[in-house]
């Protein structure tokens, strides 16, 4: 009995030491590095509490007041309680918090409303869409016939008259507004006026601008949308998982979707975490971190094409960019590789009609959120893109590299993250 209760009390540098030095690194590396992967944000320690509870040792298949499990008294509350922050916060009739993922939630929106053999229509993968939007290799290419739009080559913006012909021709079941990758607004209402005209339904993915939309610094696609998606982990500024709204009248079939259809036990401690996302994103300083996430975006893109570096569609509306790294000569996998040894971290990404190979590519992608989150403004903005043309311009530089790693651990120490744990 001893030797249980040591082992249920004993922490996790003395059951895991080699973990445990992991996460340690880990910490350190996002202290001192600055984080511009437009997907990714630093939670407030108060999910992380959430996700590190208690509340993992539940099991809860089902939703409130018809699970599955004895002892759901206090999960369930918890799950109804996510669920109105959410249908209040973003104005919808239902809200299904229980998806792991983002192509969880996609794929519930999907099994909803289409059959195997129906056509979606969504933005291609290369030029700014998303693997469950119809990539050959995702589950949506092996069920679903796929047609794709893109942007137009002059603009690099959407091209909705090609949106508007495709969908006469192919007639989808369903289309997609929402990207991975693409830096400007979206014509949510025209993407509707489409839909209706071909008889389709409109889902949205607004995992990427979710907290620009919770905080008045993005159009809603909600009033448009028969279904939104959603990840809660990147602008939301909340835990790794998922959720979906919709209209009253697909809530019954929108939950059975999701269990018992594509999902079992939901995960309760990221739950509870979107519970406190939500509380939080509900409140008036958040508005004035999304409103500062835009002008954060605005001014690093304002100083990189400044420095000479082309952004594709010339700039940005949300709180990413992509570099079209052509002119500097370097692929977006040297990129991303050099700035992360400078202490800059970025990821590669395709840029339209993208010469290069996926996992090489021409361009980078930035995102604003993450170093909002740390209280950086327009001024560090400045710095930040001072530095990673300092990088590219000598790749190959290895005291460029270090003076620039100084520098941005110098910059990350002024804005401190987690400082106590």
């Amino acid at each position: 009995m001893a030797y249980f209760n040591e082992l249920m009390e004993a922490s996790l540098d003395a059951l895991d030491s080699e973990i445990k030095s992991l996460i340690n690194k880990e910490l350190d590396r996002q202290r001192t590095h600055i984080e511009l992967i437009a997907s990714e944000n630093f939670v407030p320690r108060a999910i992380m509490e959430s996700m590190g509870s208690t509340l993992t040792n539940k099991y809860a298949e089902g939703y409130p007041h018809k699970k599955y499990y004895g002892g759901c008294e206090f999960v369930e509350t918890i799950e109804e309680i996510a669920i109105e922050r959410a249908k209040k916060l973003f104005g919808a009739d239902h809200a299904n918090v229980q998806p792991h993922s983002g192509t969880t939630a996609n794929q519930a929106a999907y099994f909803t409303v289409m059959k195997p053999g129906d056509t979606l229509l969504a933005m291609k993968l290369d030029q700014g869409g998303h693997l469950s939007h119809g990539h050959p290799l995702n589950f949506t290419s092996m069920i679903y016939k796929i047609a794709s739009y893109g942007v137009d080559r002059e603009t690099e913006t959407i091209d909705y008259g090609e949106v508007e012909s495709l969908a006469r021709e192919h007639r989808p079941k369903v289309i997609v507004a929402g990207a991975s990758a693409y830096p400007r607004r979206i014509d949510f209402a025209r993407f509707r006026a489409i839909a209706d005209e071909v008889g389709a339904f409109l889902m949205t993915d607004m995992a990427h601008i979710a907290g620009l939309v919770a905080g008045g610094a993005h159009e809603s696609p909600v009033p448009h949308s028969h279904f939104v998606t959603s990840t809660t982990q990147k602008s939301l500024r909340g835990p790794r998982g998922a959720f979906v709204l919709c209209r009253a009248e697909f809530a019954k079939d929108l939950d059975r979707t999701v269990f018992p259809g594509i999902q079992g036990g939901p995960l309760l401690p990221a739950i509870a975490g979107k519970a406190t996302c939500f509380k939080l994103a509900a409140e008036p300083a958040f508005r004035e971190y999304a409103a500062s996430v835009v002008k954060n975006a605005s001014a690093l893109a304002r100083g990189l094409s400044e420095l000479g570096f082309r952004l594709v569609s010339g700039g940005t509306d949300n709180h990413m960019m992509l570099l079209d790294l052509r002119s500097r000569n370097i692929t977006g996998k040297v990129a991303e590789k050099v700035l992360e040894e400078a202490g800059i971290t970025s990821n590669k990404n395709a840029i339209p009609f993208d010469p290069e190979k996926p996992m090489v590519t021409s361009g980078l992608r930035l995102g604003s959120a993450a170093v909002t989150t740390r209280g950086m403004k327009e001024r560090e903005m400045g710095i930040i893109a001072k530095a990673i043309d300092e990088v590219l311009s000598s790749p190959e530089d290895k005291g460029v590299i270090a003076r620039v790693r100084g520098r941005m651990a110098d910059l990350g120490a002024a804005f401190p993250l987690y400082e106590s744990m």
